[in-house]
């Protein structure tokens, strides 16, 4: 790129001097022996070309620092999945070893203490390595600075034309920093609660928990996840259900995450009581919300909610709802309840629409739908959905490691757009996936497994900081 400047040099840096008389012209005519000739004139100041020659070194160098930084935040989210799963494993043997601490000799207690050691010495490293990573970051801004600073003095004196592809350039520079902080802050600063966003931009991959409470794969229908409006006190809870088929009959809470890989259940709740009640569900479509169950009920069919604090149920008959339509990858998904920042909806489909979406907003007060949107997706063509900041999401299979979200519906716009955001999946079929805004993940149940997902979002053009340049 250098040498192509040259040549351009010369012109430019005469023409930029104000109207200097550059050429001498004779307007006469010459004898037989005389020559034409003409006197030019160059300006005292030349471009400094090693300045412009240092800045694009520059340039390389911070494109390179960013690269290796953009590279560490993807590993960061790995190692923490890692770790996570070997404080979980750690967790579980040490809980073993206190239950029956006979059953242990002294080289599995060493042997223990070793790993102990190990991920501490791991968990420092990661700890290390953010702490690294967020000074780096700090330390390419202000280099971008720097160079800018002389990038627009040089511009000042000398020709623009010039220089401008490399400010281009590290204008480049600049927006993939910006991006580089944008993910460090998402894996590790969420902005929780807030929809100013583009929607989703891609998911993590698969994060396995262990096997359900039941420690049974046969428990193939099921969900697990958080209360997406948890009350004081209870931000840390966790719940479960799991069964072997499609009967919903009762669910499980867990006091933290801790609790939830122990299988020790604060409390199980039960919806059917011979004799006594009868109250169960169908389906694997529920969630918890603001201390409150809400699940499709199996008879009448009807959406329903059950009040943790009362132990009560109430259901009400969805308008038009029809049990003829469920999800691809698993029967009796009718009625899906999904929560997100803007509350509490249901999906469903009608004979009206003929097995496509239709969303409803719920008022939780009444228990009773506000607002309706129909959609143009089959619902047996979709493997599940869930709603983020007032927009469905759907999902579909890919091939059997793949699903893809593929289409979202605005409930603001009341627009519809097709899409395609691959993820990675555990097993090949699932029959949960829910989304909770209480820390912005998706929660699967995935053949038995709890699996979860971190989400990216796409960041809006006015949130986007301004640039140096």
């Amino acid at each position: 790129m250098i040498a192509t400047l040259f040549w351009f040099i010369f012109l430019s840096s005469t023409i930029a001097f104000g109207p200097v008389d550059l050429w001498t012209e004779r307007n006469e005519t010459l004898g037989p022996s005389e020559q034409c000739s003409c006197d030019s004139f160059l300006p005292d100041s030349t471009f400094p070309m090693k300045e412009l020659v240092l800045l694009e070194q520059t340039m390389v160098q911070i494109n390179h620092k960013l690269e290796m930084e953009i590279s560490k935040v993807e590993m960061f989210e790995s190692k923490h999945t890692i770790y996570s799963e070997k404080v979980v494993n750690l967790t579980t043997l040490i809980k073993q070893m206190e239950n029956n601490p006979d059953s242990y000799n002294e080289l599995q207690i060493q042997e223990l203490k070793i790993q102990i050691k190990q991920i501490e010495a791991l968990s420092l490293e990661l700890q290390t390595s953010l702490e690294v990573s967020s000074t780096v970051l700090i330390g390419i801004r202000k280099e971008i600075t720097s160079m800018i600073v002389v990038l627009t003095q040089l511009e000042t004196t000398y020709d623009k034309n010039l220089l401008l592809v490399t400010r281009r350039e590290y204008i480049k520079l600049q927006q993939k920093l910006e991006e580089c902080e944008r993910q460090h802050n998402e894996i590790f600063n969420p902005n929780i609660g807030s929809c100013n966003h583009g929607g989703i931009s891609r998911l993590s991959k698969p994060i396995i928990s262990q096997l359900n409470a039941h420690l049974n794969a046969g428990y193939q229908y099921g969900g697990w996840g958080k209360d997406s409006n948890p009350r004081s006190g209870s931000e840390n809870m966790y719940w479960y259900a799991g069964f072997s088929d499609t009967l919903v009959k009762s669910f499980s809470l867990y006091a933290d995450y801790y609790r939830l890989i122990m299988r020790q259940a604060t409390k199980t709740y039960e919806l059917y009581i011979n004799t006594a009640k009868d109250w169960q569900g169908t389906g694997n479509n529920y969630i918890v919300h603001g201390n409150t169950f809400y699940y499709q009920y199996r008879n009448p069919f009807s959406m329903a909610k059950y009040n943790m604090t009362t132990q009560t149920a109430v259901y009400r008959v969805v308008p038009k709802a029809s049990n003829r339509f469920s999800y691809h990858y698993s029967p009796n998904q009718n009625l899906d309840f999904a929560a997100d920042e803007t509350g509490l909806w249901v999906t469903y489909a009608t004979e009206e629409s003929r097995g496509k979406l239709v969303l409803g907003k719920i008022d939780e007060e009444s228990f009773a739908l506000k607002e309706v949107w129909e959609t143009s997706v089959y619902k047996p063509s979709v493997g599940n959905t869930f709603m983020v900041c007032g927009v469905l999401y759907a999902t579909r299979s890919v091939d059997i490691k793949t699903e893809e979200i593929f289409y979202t519906y605005n409930t603001h716009t009341r627009k519809e757009s097709h899409v395609s955001i691959p993820f990675e999946k555990f097993q090949d079929t699932y029959v949960y996936l829910d989304y909770n805004p209480t820390d912005q993940k998706l929660y699967m149940y995935n053949k038995g497994y709890y699996v979860s997902y971190h989400i990216w979002f796409k960041q809006n053009i006015s949130n986007k900081p301004q640039l140096l340049i």
